[in-house]
């Protein structure tokens, strides 16, 4: 997958979760964030925004989750001695549990699925065209006594 490919998915996926319903609309990518934000502050008229603390292993993740919150007019953050893979936000929930959330889940995988197609394609044509895993053996014996 080329990165025009990967934005063309992307953009699929905002449409998708922006409520989309023609053709037209979902290459209009300006008017589903719109759409979204618009929802967004619907579902702050109806109940009160919540913090939400989201736990995301790698650099990658964490950098999409900021993106999306920014995207959104939310501000992610992180209190004060958490560790770097926490990040905060408040939002309602319901925006969170049928909007972020989903869009988010969707985005990462696209971006995990390209990014690791471009790791195995430059370490087999850089490094060493065997990528498959390490061999699996069984452990040595242990030596009676030994612990």
């Amino acid at each position: 997958m080329d990165e025009a490919a990967l934005f063309e998915k992307l953009r699929k996926v905002e449409a998708l979760f922006a409520g989309a319903t023609t053709a037209g609309e979902r290459q209009a990518a300006q008017a589903a964030i719109e759409r979204i934000k618009t929802r967004l502050r619907e579902w702050r008229g109806k109940e009160p925004d919540i913090e939400f603390r989201c736990s995301l292993a790698d650099r990658w993740s964490q950098r999409l989750f900021v993106a999306l919150c920014r995207r959104y007019g939310l501000k992610p953050f992180r209190y004060y001695r958490q560790r770097r893979t926490t990040l905060m936000v408040k939002a309602p929930r319901s925006f969170m549990d049928q909007t972020f959330w989903p869009e988010f889940e969707e985005l990462s995988r696209e971006l995990q699925t390209y990014l690791s197609e471009i790791t195995d394609r430059v370490i087999r044509e850089g490094i060493h065209g065997d990528d498959s895993d390490a061999e699996e053996v069984d452990e040595p014996k242990q030596l009676e006594g030994s612990r």
